[in-house]
């Protein structure tokens, strides 16, 4: 079970939602913290523009601290800039702690090579990824636009190779 702080305002230019996360993440670490199939995720997708690592990471060291405070074991899965895309930038400068990983999110059609050359980056400075989102589709949700495809399934499958080769 994946517990998600799903938003895209968590961390914005101006404010951060550390204090809201840090709260609801006591609370599911207080709850389900003994539970070995628990996953917490706070912060799926940073998605604002503009928002660096170096604003993101504060508030990822506020909520890892809260829950490593009740449940000292369960992985915890930290976003990453761009849709968690920039795992190379987290790699540089990552959260201290055990059982943490980053999130990687790739949609075949739209993410190719140069996001998988990201995700070498952060795995050569050994960043342990773990793919919470994926699609075969466009990162579009699937919405065909004149000459797309709808299904990538040769590029979907490079993705299942690599995350083969790179045990995600």
């Amino acid at each position: 079970v994946i517990v998600d702080w799903h938003t895209s305002d968590a961390v914005t230019a101006t404010t951060t939602q550390a204090s809201q996360a840090a709260d609801f993440f006591t609370s599911m670490a207080t709850k389900y913290g003994g539970m070995p199939n628990v996953i917490y995720e706070p912060y799926n997708e940073p998605a604002v523009k503009g928002v660096l690592w170096a604003q993101i990471k504060p508030y990822h060291q506020t909520v890892v601290a809260a829950i490593r405070a009740v449940d000292p074991d369960n992985l915890i899965v930290l976003g990453t800039p761009t849709y968690s895309q920039d795992v190379d930038l987290a790699a540089a400068d990552p959260v201290a702690g055990t059982n943490l990983l980053y999130t990687l999110h790739f949609y075949a059609c739209t993410h190719k090579q140069s996001l998988r050359d990201k995700a070498n980056t952060a795995i050569s400075l050994g960043l342990p990824l773990f793919i919470t989102e994926f699609g075969a589709t466009p990162a579009d949700g699937g919405v065909v636009k004149s000459g797309d495809n709808d299904v990538c399934e040769a590029e979907a499958n490079t993705w299942f190779s690599w995350m083969a080769q790179n045990n995600i």
